[in-house]
């Protein structure tokens, strides 16, 4: 820190000097008439003045780099190593964003026990939630979370992984349910399509007519086989709570979740059959009792 105050304290003496130098020229008499007159044939050029500003202003910004707080300049690095993926040594370090770490033992010391950054006692790496690299990996992690992993925990484990864990989606391997800035939301392992299991033709009958039901004896509750036979509602109750997020409105459901725990469980959701009752009771308030012989026919 001190030899590049002094670099800078250098380098204005030197601006100071030249200006100077240039002044004295300018006042020489007889100057102005030389300078009128065409340069002789085949004489040099003389080049014009050094401008030291642009280097100065470097340093002014390396200066108020190295002289920012602790947690700025851990802040940068880590952007570094994040954005760069590469495992770097102080030295690149400095050189990349001017962070000096073997001057600074309190930067040093920090980013060291940082929990984004990994230091294998000569380089410094970027260090994500989840140690994954690929597709592969990434779908063996949502496999482990039956009630769903945080996007945001997935984000940062390497360049591309937004675009593999909408690829899985439209794999069918995960459930994917995404906000509108598409960086917060929920992955769900897809139990049936992760499973990989091939369903034998005669149990598929089984839930198609009631003919094979017939000449095997079997009776198949009716709410069981239209549960097999559509997931309209399902789908319907995914589209409904994916359009509420887009439009910054929490659900009050969340059907993938719930439809997950009950597949690892193994129960299968059973519809609601049970119809609202219609009709006069007595309960039922009567605005209009100015007209008995509307209410002859209610039971007492």
């Amino acid at each position: 820190m001190v030899g590049l105050q002094q670099q800078l304290t250098k380098l204005t003496k030197q601006q100071e000097k030249c200006q100077t130098t240039i002044s004295t020229l300018a006042s020489r008499p007889g100057q102005s008439k030389s300078s009128a007159l065409p340069p002789a044939a085949g004489a040099r050029t003389t080049a014009p003045a050094v401008k030291f500003s642009i280097d100065t202003e470097r340093l002014q910004h390396i200066n108020s780099i190295r002289k920012a707080p602790v947690g700025a300049q851990i802040k940068r690095v880590i952007d570094l190593l994040k954005e760069t993926r590469q495992a770097l040594t102080p030295e690149q370090i400095n050189e990349a964003c001017y962070v000096d770490l073997n001057s600074n033992k309190a930067v040093f010391d920090s980013l060291k026990n940082n929990c984004k950054a990994s230091y294998d006692g000569r380089r410094f790496a970027y260090k994500a939630t989840h140690d994954i690299k690929d597709k592969a990996q990434l779908l063996t992690l949502i496999q482990k979370y039956p009630e769903g992993i945080h996007v945001l925990e997935l984000v940062d484990a390497y360049p591309a992984v937004m675009e593999d864990l909408k690829a899985l989606r439209a794999e069918g391997y995960i459930w994917l349910l995404l906000n509108s800035d598409s960086q917060e939301g929920t992955a769900y392992p897809n139990d049936q399509k992760m499973v990989g299991f091939k369903v034998d033709d005669d149990l598929k009958l089984l839930f198609r007519g009631d003919k094979l039901h017939k000449e095997m004896g079997l009776k198949v509750d009716d709410d069981l086989k239209e549960l097999c036979r559509d997931d309209k509602l399902l789908k319907d109750m995914l589209k409904i709570e994916e359009e509420l997020e887009k439009n910054h409105m929490k659900p009050a459901t969340n059907t993938a979740k719930r439809v997950a725990a009950a597949l690892v469980q193994g129960i299968v959701p059973k519809q609601n059959t049970k119809k609202k009752q219609g009709g006069i009771t007595k309960r039922t308030k009567l605005t209009n009792a100015h007209l008995p012989e509307l209410f002859q026919n209610l039971g007492s």
